[in-house]
C-alpha cells in the first residue's frame, strides 16, 4: 500500500473518531496518534486531510448534500460521509492530486471500510462533484 492511501485511511479513522468523540481539533489529532502508529510521511499527510476537511467542513457537506440525490448527510454511514468529504476536499483544494487519483483512491478505500454499497455511492457522489471542479 502506498504512504497516501496509508494517510488516507488513517484520515479516515481520525475522522470518523472526532464525529463519534467531537473534542478540540488539535486534541482529538494528538490523542489518534497516541494510538495508531505511522511514518512521519504518512503522518503528515493525514494530518493534512484531517485538518483540511475540518477547516472546511461546511462547505464540503454542503457540496456533498448538493450533489447526493435524495439523500441528506444524516442518512449517509459516518464512514461514507468521511470517505465524501476527504474526496472532496482533495478535489476542491489539493492542486497536487490529479482529479482521477482523488476518485480511485475513494473508492478503494470504500471498498475496505465501507459496506457493499459504498463504493458505488461514493463514486457517484464524486463523480458529480469532480465534473465541476476544473481539471488540475
Amino acid at each position: 500500500m502506498g504512504s497516501r492511501r496509508e494517510g488516507r485511511e488513517l484520515a479516515l479513522q481520525a475522522l470518523y473518531s472526532i464525529d463519534l468523540n467531537p473534542m478540540e481539533l488539535r486534541q482529538s489529532i494528538v490523542s489518534f496518534w497516541e494510538h495508531n502508529l505511522a511514518t512521519p510521511s504518512v503522518r503528515d499527510f493525514a494530518e493534512q486531510i484531517v485538518v483540511g476537511v475540518a477547516e472546511h467542513r461546511e462547505e464540503l457537506d454542503r457540496k456533498i448534500e448538493e450533489k447526493s440525490k435524495n439523500w441528506s448527510l444524516g442518512r449517509m454511514a459516518r464512514i461514507d460521509l468521511n470517505i465524501l468529504r476527504i474526496a472532496v476536499y482533495e478535489l476542491l483544494y489539493r492542486p497536487d492530486i490529479p482529479k482521477n487519483v482523488t476518485i480511485n483512491e475513494a473508492i478503494e478505500v470504500a471498498k475496505k471500510f465501507g459496506t457493499e454499497d459504498s463504493a458505488a455511492f461514493i463514486n457517484g457522489i464524486i463523480d458529480e462533484v469532480a465534473s465541476h471542479v476544473p481539471d488540475k
